[in-house]
C-alpha cells in the first residue's frame, strides 16, 4: 500500500526556519503554509505583546519587561527567551547598543534597560540618565513586572517550536491503511505459523 500521508513542500528548511525566527509566521508563509502561518502570527505576536502592555505604565514607560542587560547587578537572562521571538523583541538589542555607546535611549526609553539603584551601582552611564531605576520599575509595575516577563519568555518559548516545525516539518500519523495493512500481515503470519508445524509433523 502506498503512503497516502500529505507531501509538504518545505522549500529552503534553513531559509524557513530563519523567517520562523524573525517574525512568528514568516516561515510558514514562505512554505505556503498560510493558516499556520496566521495562527502563529496571532497567538505568539498576541501573547508577546500583551506582555509588553503589563509591564509597561504612563509612570515608568512602555516595553520596561523587554531589556537586554548583561550588568552584573541586572542579568536578565529572561532576554534570552524573550529574543526568540524575532523582530518584536530586537528594539532591546539596539537600545542596549546606543546606551553601550553613551547615546540616549530612543523612542522614550522603550525597551530601554533600567538605571541600577544608587546602593547597587554609583556608575550607571549618562545616557540613562532620565531612565527608571530597576526597584522604582518593580515598585510601580508591581506583579504586572513578572506577569510580563513571563508571557514574553513564553511568547519566544513558543516560537521556538514554531521554528523547529518550519526546518523539520510536521509530525503527521502513520496513515490508518498502513496501521490496516500492518495488522492483517501479522495476523496471516501467526495463523500460518502453526500451519507449519503441523506439516512438519505429518
Amino acid at each position: 500500500m502506498e503512503d497516502q500521508r500529505p507531501v509538504i513542500n518545505l522549500k529552503d528548511p534553513l531559509l524557513a526556519a530563519f523567517l520562523a525566527w524573525l517574525l512568528p509566521g514568516l516561515g510558514h508563509a514562505y512554505q505556503g503554509r498560510y493558516a499556520k502561518a496566521i495562527l502563529f502570527f496571532v497567538f505568539i505576536v498576541g501573547t508577546f505583546a500583551f506582555g509588553v502592555y503589563l509591564g509597561s505604565s504612563s509612570e515608568v514607560g512602555w516595553g520596561r519587561v523587554v531589556y537586554a542587560s548583561w550588568r552584573d547587578e541586572d542579568r536578565r537572562f529572561s532576554y534570552l527567551g524573550q529574543i526568540c521571538v524575532g523582530l518584536p523583541a530586537l528594539p532591546a538589542l539596539v537600545q542596549a547598543n546606543r546606551v553601550h555607546n553613551d547615546r540616549e535611549p530612543l523612542l522614550h526609553g522603550f525597551m530601554a534597560p533600567p538605571q541600577l539603584d544608587p546602593e547597587q551601582n554609583n556608575r550607571n552611564p549618562p545616557a540613562l540618565a532620565n531612565q527608571p531605576t530597576l526597584s522604582a520599575l518593580h515598585k510601580n509595575l508591581n506583579r504586572f513586572f513578572e506577569l510580563g516577563t513571563l508571557y514574553t519568555v513564553v511568547a519566544g518559548l513558543l516560537n521556538v517550536l514554531a521554528i523547529y516545525d518550519a526546518w523539520e516539518g510536521p509530525a503527521l500519523p502513520e496513515p490508518q491503511a498502513k496501521k490496516e495493512d500492518d495488522e492483517e500481515s501479522g495476523e496471516e503470519q501467526a495463523h500460518d505459523e502453526p500451519a507449519a508445524g503441523k506439516q512438519k509433523k505429518e
